[in-house]
C-alpha cells in the first residue's frame, strides 16, 4: 500500500432521509467529498445481512449484502416503486431504528420484486451462477418457520435432507427467487458505488469478521466445520477473557470453528470466503487476527467470559495453503486485543499490515507501541477504531491523570516529530493527534468521520459488551460534509506527502 490517508465511514452512517445509509446517491456524495479531500481510502464497515442485535460482526450470511443498504431512490428511479411508496420508508430519527427498518424495508422490497422483470438477462445469469442460492433458500425457509432459528426447524430442512429441501424449493419458488432478487439488486448497486469509488482514485477497506452467527447459511450448510453437538447446539462459543476494558471479558456468543476438520480438506471454506471478500473489496481486513494463532473457546453454558481456554490453531499451514490462492498484499490484519509473542510471531510471518491505534499511545509509558514516532511502514494508523470512544469522547471523559497523560504524550511525540502545533484546548489536541498520525511512517493514515468533525460520544459507533440503542445505530448529516473540511484535509494530506 503507498503512502496515503483515508477515512473510516460505515455505510449504514451515511446520510439518508430514508433511516439509514444506503449505496445511494448520498455514497457518490460521499466519494466526491473523499475526492476533494485528497483521500485514498475508504474503510467500511462490514457490508453483511445482520441478525439480532444488528451487529455486523454477527450475520446471517458471512457473504451476503445487508438489504438495507439497497437505495431506495434507485428502486424508485427503476419504477419498481412509487413516490407515495418510497415516503413510508422517510425517517429522521437521530439513531437508525432498526424495528422500523425491518417494518417498512422488506415489504417495499418486496413491492419492488413484484414489478421486477424476472425475465431480465442479468438476473437470470445471476440466477444460474446460484451464487446466493443457499442464503435464499435459508432465507425462506426461517420466514416460513416462522423466523425460527435454523436449529429450530423440522429436522429434515435443518439436516439439509435432499428431497426435503427440493420439495420446499418446488412450493416456495417465488419466495427463493425475492431474497436471491435481493442480493442481486445490493450486488449491483455495490459494485457501481466501487467503480464510482476507483475511478476517482479511491481504493476501498473492506472488513471480514472473524466467526460467524450460529444461527446462519455458513453453520446450517456446514456444521461439520464448528465445535456443535448432534443438536447443532454449541459445545464451545468465542470471546475474549478479561481485560482493561471488561472485568468479566466478553462473551461473544458465535460457534468457534473445528480447525482439525478444515484441516483435512485443505482449509477450503476459509480460502473460498477471502476470495469472495477480495472481489468485492480492493483491501480485506480480517476482524480478530490475533484468533489465528490461539483462539479463546468458553463452555457454551457459560454466562461471562472469565472462566476459558486458549486453543491453538495450525496457523503456518493455513497461510501457506492460502497464499497459494489469494493476493497476500491485500489483506490487512486486525492485530488488536490481547496479544502476545505468537501472534507477532506470526503477523511477521505472514507479512501482514497490522493496526496502530493513537487513542491508546498516550499512557504515559515511553515504549507503548502505538506512539506515533515508533510506528513503521508496514503498518496502518488510526485515531481509534469503531469499538473506541471518539477523541473528543474520549478526551471529555478522561480523569485528569489520564488527560494529563494524554496532553503531555501528544507534546512529546510533536517534539520527536518536529511538529508545531499548540495542545491548549480540546480540538487543538485533536488537531495535533490527527497530525501525528498523518507526519508517522505508517503507510496508511485512517481517520474515523466522527474525529474528522470532532464529534463526542453520542457519535461512538460500538461499545464493546453492552446493548445501548446507538450502537450500530449513528447517522450523518447531509452538511456535516461542508467542502471546507475536505479542502482543510486536503491542505494535511498535500502537506504530509500522502
Amino acid at each position: 500500500m503507498e503512502r496515503c490517508s483515508g477515512i473510516l465511514m460505515p455505510i449504514f452512517s451515511l446520510p439518508s432521509k430514508y433511516g439509514m445509509g444506503s449505496f445511494g446517491k448520498e455514497a457518490y456524495k460521499f466519494v466526491d467529498f473523499l475526492h476533494l479531500a485528497g483521500q485514498k481510502i475508504w474503510q467500511i464497515l462490514p457490508l453483511v445481512q445482520t441478525g439480532y442485535g444488528n451487529s455486523p460482526y454477527s450475520s446471517v450470511c458471512s457473504y451476503s449484502f445487508n438489504p438495507y443498504f439497497i437505495s431506495v431512490e434507485s428502486l424508485k428511479e427503476q419504477k419498481l416503486i412509487t413516490k407515495a411508496e418510497a415516503s413510508f420508508a422517510l425517517s429522521n430519527k437521530k439513531y437508525i431504528d432498526y424495528g422500523d427498518l425491518y417494518a417498512v424495508r422488506y415489504p417495499l422490497l418486496r413491492k419492488a420484486f413484484a414489478r421486477f422483470d424476472k425475465e431480465n438477462v442479468e438476473f437470470k445469469s445471476f440466477l444460474k451462477k446460484k451464487e446466493y442460492y443457499d442464503y435464499a433458500l435459508y432465507m425462506a425457509i426461517k420466514y416460513a418457520s416462522g423466523q425460527k432459528h435454523f436449529y429450530e426447524w423440522e429436522d429434515s430442512l435443518r439436516r439439509r435432507d435432499k428431497n426435503a429441501l427440493k420439495k420446499f424449493a418446488k412450493s416456495y419458488d417465488e419466495e427463493i427467487k425475492f431474497w436471491q432478487f435481493v442480493q442481486f439488486e445490493a450486488k449491483r448497486e455495490w459494485k457501481a458505488l466501487k467503480k464510482y469509488a476507483n475511478s476517482k482514485g479511491i481504493k476501498i477497506i473492506g472488513d471480514m469478521p472473524l466467526y460467524v452467527a450460529l444461527d446462519s447459511v455458513d453453520v446450517w450448510k456446514n456444521p461439520e466445520l464448528f465445535k456443535l453437538d448432534e443438536n447443532f447446539a454449541p459445545k464451545k462459543v468465542a470471546g475474549v477473557p478479561p481485560d482493561y476494558f471488561c472485568e468479566k471479558g466478553q462473551l461473544w456468543g458465535n460457534p468457534v470453528y473445528d480447525y482439525e476438520v478444515h484441516q483435512k480438506d485443505g482449509f477450503s471454506w476459509w480460502i473460498e470466503r477471502i476470495k469472495k471478500a477480495l472481489k468485492i473489496y480492493d483491501y480485506v481486513r480480517i476482524d480478530h487476527f490475533r484468533a489465528f494463532d490461539r483462539y479463546y473457546e468458553i463452555d457454551s453454558k457459560a454466562e461471562d467470559a472469565t472462566v476459558g481456554e486458549w486453543v491453538d490453531v495450525p496457523s503456518k499451514e493455513f497461510f501457506d495453503t492460502l497464499h497459494k490462492n489469494i493476493d497476500r498484499e491485500r489483506i490487512i490484519a486486525e492485530d488488536l486485543g490481547i496479544i502476545d509473542d505468537g501472534v507477532r510471531e506470526l503477523l511477521s510471518y505472514v507479512g501482514y499490515p497490522g493496526m496502530k491505534i493513537l487513542s491508546f499511545a498516550f499512557n504515559g509509558e515511553e515504549n507503548n507501541l502505538y506512539l506515533p514516532e515508533r510506528l513503521s511502514e508496514n503498518c496502518i494508523c488510526y485515531t481509534g477504531t469503531h469499538d473506541n470512544d471518539t477523541l473528543m469522547g474520549l478526551i471529555a471523559n478522561a480523569s485528569e491523570w489520564d488527560k494529563n497523560n494524554l496532553t503531555c504524550g501528544t507534546l512529546k511525540s510533536l517534539e520527536k516529530l518536529k511538529i508545531k502545533a499548540k495542545v491548549d484546548t480540546d480540538t487543538q489536541l485533536i488537531s495535533a493527534i490527527t497530525e501525528l498520525g498523518l507526519k508517522s511512517k505508517a503507510n496508511a493514515f485512517i481517520i474515523p468521520m466522527q474525529d474528522v468533525l470532532m464529534l463526542g460520544s453520542e457519535y461512538r459507533i460500538n461499545e464493546p459488551g453492552t446493548v445501548k440503542e446507538q450502537n450500530w445505530a449513528i447517522k450523518f448529516n447531509t452538511n456535516d460534509f461542508k467542502t471546507a473540511t475536505a479542502l482543510k484535509l486536503k491542505k494535511q494530506v498535500d502537506k504530509y506527502t500522502r
